[in-house]
């Protein structure tokens, strides 16, 4: 598999492009968002999973740029609500609206005892010569009954890390991007790439 010179992220989503940046520091690939096209196609996520979703993505995205391409889809998924959001976590409760989102969320949760839910991450890489790549990560944790951390990032504010004693919310974007399961699931599409690069 040969190293590309120039990776596109499929997302305008400037948090999450910024955690692609620090993660690929130092290995001399260019990283571009979607902000950096014009007339980008709109994709419908109409799979039923993370990772049906991020290969949807990434084969519009890849089809339109021409070039390879990281997509991801990911989202909370909360065993009191049989999953849900799971899929549709950006749209829980409007379109990309993370306040009502989060308001829905606690709604749903307010008379449930078992407050345990993880998210999940699903990354895969693919270029036009057809070479695809998928990693996955995930992080354990618990739904707050109110929101805590300045960091309003999606579910952020409500996500509980019992070992950290801290929200996603409340952590840096470091610290985050070291238990995160966007940051896990990078770094393991990272040191997958990099083994496949050398041989």
């Amino acid at each position: 598999m040969k190293k590309p010179r120039v990776i596109v992220i499929a997302s305008k989503n400037v948090n999450k492009v910024k955690e692609f940046n620090e993660a690929f520091k130092g290995t001399d690939i260019q990283i571009e968002s979607l902000k950096s096209f014009d007339h980008v196609p709109d994709v419908d996520e109409t799979g039923q999973t993370f990772e049906e979703n991020a290969l949807l993505k990434a084969s519009a995205i890849m089809s339109f740029t021409k070039l390879p391409v990281i997509a991801d889809d990911s989202g909370l998924v909360v065993k009191a609500l049989d999953g849900r959001p799971g899929v549709h976590s950006a749209r829980y409760a409007g379109d990309h609206d993370d306040d009502a989102n989060n308001a829905k969320l606690l709604k749903e949760m307010e008379n449930k005892t078992d407050r345990d839910a993880y998210f999940e991450s699903v990354l895969i890489y693919l270029t036009p010569e057809g070479e695809k790549v998928v990693a996955k990560g995930r992080v354990n944790g618990q739904i707050l009954r109110d929101k805590r951390g300045a960091n309003n990032f999606g579910y952020d504010p409500l996500f509980y890390v019992p070992e950290r004693q801290l929200t996603l919310a409340e952590m840096s974007t470091h610290d985050k991007n070291a238990i995160s399961h966007r940051g896990r699931a990078i770094r393991q599409l990272i040191s997958q790439l990099q083994e496949r690069w050398e041989n």
